[in-house]
């Protein structure tokens, strides 16, 4: 055996190894295709209410506060879930309610809490923004977040 590795032996085991990871990347790249290929958003429930919430969202800059399926801020908390956690999976119209009035609400002002600042939102923006929030929460995000809280 060969004290020191030869200049051909480095190329050999270069290329090889790059041809290993490249064929690994392409499969992980195909195999994450097909899966949302499978797995995607239902587009059939991407309304044109949920886009008008989208717009809302980004022009308040909710996301520079909140996460949204990890995405974002950490300020203040996930909404990917917020859907769920009001109910909305077993009382659609109390989670709406409750969500629309929760944004009204704001600022709270209560000592030791970070505070939301007043959007005045008109009823259709706001109606939008909670549709948005329940297509979010329909996203099959394969249990993200971990947790209820987000």
């Amino acid at each position: 055996m060969a004290e020191a590795l030869t200049r051909s032996a480095a190329r050999n085991i270069f290329y090889g190894g790059s041809l290993f990871f490249f064929i690994v990347f392409a499969g992980l790249t195909a195999h994450t295709h097909l899966y949302m290929l499978n797995h995607s958003t239902n587009a059939a429930t991407l309304t044109d209410q949920v886009k008008f919430g989208k717009r809302v969202w980004e022009k308040n800059s909710c996301i520079n506060c909140h996460t949204i399926l990890g995405e974002g801020a950490y300020f203040a908390p996930e909404l990917g879930n917020v859907w769920t956690r009001y109910g909305g999976r077993e009382n659609a119209e109390g989670a709406r309610a409750g969500l629309k009035a929760w944004i009204r609400a704001q600022p709270l002002n209560v000592p030791g809490r970070r505070v939301m600042p007043k959007f005045d939102l008109s009823e259709d923006e706001l109606d939008a923004l909670v549709s948005f929030l329940q297509w979010t929460d329909s996203i099959d995000t394969q249990n993200w977040p971990p947790t209820k809280a987000g």
